[in-house]
């Protein structure tokens, strides 16, 4: 990224542990404008914890997240209620185990966000979610109870009750790993469409040939800091660093076939 361009989001020094256990260790990132930013690394390497943090979810023990046009949060100093309700302000994240209200139908689950959270009037909310879940293919579903959707309508659910939200920065945490593999496909469409739209993404993901498809940087993380990062034509091809080229050979053999200078020779 070149210095002389604002990104939408700067991150500085990102720290965070669970006691003992040091999940973050000191991360760096910026995501522009109308980019999408894939996180890739091995179960347990801080990925998650980063989106939970750009959100609010989580509170970094140290390092600062930083908007255009504010907020900017130094986690460094005093982190009021405010300023993580400011962070949420700005993104929406879609969970791996899509989270909707079990009691409400799907369209009310769309329309809660906006109506509790940001105080939008029920009947702008209704017709934003009608529109919304038209977009994703599920008009049909909108009395339908979370119950009576398959995993991949209840994630393209979720997705909807994100973009209701209007946000600036949409993070999704591992879309699709709780789908099973014939729904895979309709939730990775959406999230293709989201990304030739415009929308700006931050994606967990271990589907690296959507990764390949979609991204403007990867991220490698392991150990709680970020390894390597670059274009995926880059990253996920030739990768720089032995961490990452280790990690990537278990991934990519299926998509690739046998990687002929694998060290062990296999």
């Amino acid at each position: 990224m070149s210095p002389t361009e604002n990104p939408l989001l700067h991150v500085t020094g990102l720290e965070k542990s669970f006691g003992a256990n040091r999940v973050l260790a000191g991360v760096d990132l910026e995501v522009r404008r109308g980019d999408v930013l894939v996180l890739i690394g091995p179960s347990g390497s801080g990925k998650t914890t980063v989106l939970r943090c750009l959100n609010g979810l989580e509170t970094p023990d140290a390092g600062v997240v930083a908007f255009e046009g504010g907020p900017r949060v130094d986690f460094g100093a005093k982190v009021t209620k405010r300023d993580r309700t400011a962070l949420r302000d700005r993104s929406a994240m879609v969970f791996q185990h899509h989270n909707l209200f079990p009691h409400l139908t799907v369209i009310q689950n769309v329309m809660e966000g906006p109506v509790q959270a940001h105080g939008v009037p029920r009947a702008a909310a209704a017709e934003r979610a009608e529109r919304l879940l038209a977009r994703v293919g599920l008009s049909e579903k909108r009395n339908a109870y979370p119950s009576e959707l398959s995993g991949g309508q209840q994630q393209r659910v979720g997705i909807v009750r994100a973009l209701a939200l209007e946000p600036q920065l949409l993070l999704f945490d591992e879309p699709t790993s709780a789908l099973d593999p014939e729904l895979v496909g309709e939730v990775l469409t959406v999230l293709r469409e989201l990304a030739n739209e415009g929308w700006t993404m931050v994606i967990v993901t271990h589907e690296l040939g959507f990764a390949r498809e979609v991204a403007d940087e990867v991220l490698f993380f392991d150990e709680g800091v970020i390894v390597e990062r670059g274009a995926p034509s880059e990253l996920l091809r030739q990768p720089k660093k032995e961490r990452t080229r280790r990690f990537l050979n278990r991934l990519l053999r299926p998509l690739d076939g046998p990687d002929p200078a694998s060290d062990d020779g296999s």
